[in-house]
């Protein structure tokens, strides 16, 4: 590598660290080392003139709104990485080729084997934790490096691997649910589960975090994640909530819902039974800001009846944050959940970490991933990871369904602080 271009290469590192790439980049002060960013490598490693990237994606089944904001998120972060490359004069261009998981595990795997196939090493996604479950032995054999925007299933942990993901596993989504619960006086909850690597993973934090609380936890229906029809699961799910309404009262007893956008179906299919429209359900990020619910009137009204809470990480907001953000709203007309933040970053940590190392190569990137997101302020705020591979830590929004000009919206509630354990209502 020329000595030139070794420069410009150091030079460009540094500008994106320190925020003169695309704006506000501010490191906060929280516990925790700090990581030097590793020297460029000069080891006579091509440099690629083309930065290729897949992104798995659900653009269609089970989490398909959240699958067009993340789209749009990652096309914002291509446009913004190659205007600051060409900015600072480095001939490189980067290339995102989307694909369509379609919710399902199977075709991930599929996709991210042909993506392997056309020299594509770096991979953004998938979002479910039952896709990122089903490719990581392929990822991690191929030295694939996978920087997943929301996979949060505990199980998936693991230090040392190919996969990183920047959001904070479900301990803290189990704990911030319960939270919630004993916040509005919950005694007894029912949870209704998606029967995948996610819904069991955070089936299980969440009836950890209740019963250390004190609160009395009921199995309800788990479901297969190829269910499209939930009668039987509902019928049953009402069953159980109407016998504890009966010894407890209504305000004592809530559902915890732990689903994808099938919470549409489920939530019509609640609404026909009148007992479970008098007590309090929670949601979960998988339903969090779903554009799907909100456009469904008999679901969205009985999320309404319901003042459902549904928590998911939030962003450190900032000025980036915002710049994503309109970018959705103008693209689709809607605000998109807290994780196209997650894939935005990502690109950037993809993008800088090729640029550190000097080479397009999955084993340089993950060496050198950690060091980038430890010293990197994104969209959706800090990305320091933990010795897994994750987020390190994180807040949480509350989102809940309210009617607003005779439309049903997704209106944020407040916000739930991991560290103290409490919830501040918005302002």
């Amino acid at each position: 590598m020329r000595a030139q271009t070794k420069n410009l290469i150091i030079a460009a590192v540094i500008a994106l660290v320190i925020g003169v790439a695309i704006g506000y980049v501010v490191k906060p002060s929280a516990p925790g080392p700090t990581t030097t960013v590793p020297e460029t490598a000069t080891g006579g490693a091509q440099f690629p003139e083309v930065i290729k990237i897949g992104a798995l994606l659900p653009l269609t089944g089970d989490l398909a709104s959240f699958g067009e904001n993340d789209a749009v998120a990652i096309k914002v972060a291509e446009e913004d990485a190659n205007r600051f490359l060409q900015e600072v004069g480095l001939p490189y261009r980067v290339e995102v080729v989307i694909e369509d998981t379609e919710t399902k595990a199977d075709v991930a795997l599929q996709k991210l084997q042909s993506l392997y196939a056309r020299g594509i090493r770096l991979i953004v996604g998938p979002m479910s934790s039952a896709e990122l479950r089903n490719i990581k032995g392929y990822a991690d054999s191929n030295k694939i490096v996978i920087v997943s925007q929301s996979s949060t299933a505990p199980a998936l942990a693991i230090p040392g691997d190919y996969v990183f993901r920047l959001v904070t596993d479900d301990t803290f989504q189990g704990k911030v649910i319960a939270g919630l619960a004993k916040h509005v006086g919950i005694e007894h909850a029912v949870i209704m589960w998606r029967g995948d690597a996610w819904g069991d993973g955070l089936a299980e934090a969440t009836k950890n975090s209740l019963q250390i609380l004190g609160i009395n936890v009921y199995d309800g229906p788990r479901y297969a994640p190829e269910a499209k029809e939930f009668s039987a699961e509902v019928s049953q799910l009402a069953s159980m909530v109407q016998d504890l309404v009966n010894r407890y009262g209504p305000g004592k007893v809530g559902v915890v819902l732990i689903c994808f956008e099938e919470v549409v179906p489920i939530m019509i299919q609640a609404s026909q039974y009148p007992v479970l429209s008098q007590v309090r359900w929670f949601g979960s990020d998988g339903i969090a800001n779903s554009a799907a619910l909100a456009a469904d009137p008999v679901a969205s009204q009985f999320a309404i009846n319901t003042q459902v809470w549904a928590p998911i990480a939030a962003p450190a907001e900032n000025p980036k944050t915002e710049h994503v953000k309109s970018r959705v709203y103008e693209k689709l007309g809607r605000e998109p959940e807290s994780y196209a933040y997650n894939s935005y970053d990502a690109v950037w940590l993809l993008v800088l970490s090729v640029i550190v190392t000097g080479k397009y190569d999955g084993e340089a990137v993950k060496n050198a991933l950690p060091a980038i997101a430890e010293n990197f302020f994104g969209a959706s705020g800090w990305t320091k990871l933990n010795e897994a591979g994750d987020r390190a830590f994180a807040d949480y929004y509350v989102w809940t369904v309210v009617e607003e000009k005779g439309r049903a919206v997704w209106k944020l509630v407040g916000i739930y602080d991991t560290i103290t354990n409490a919830f501040r209502p918005a302002s």
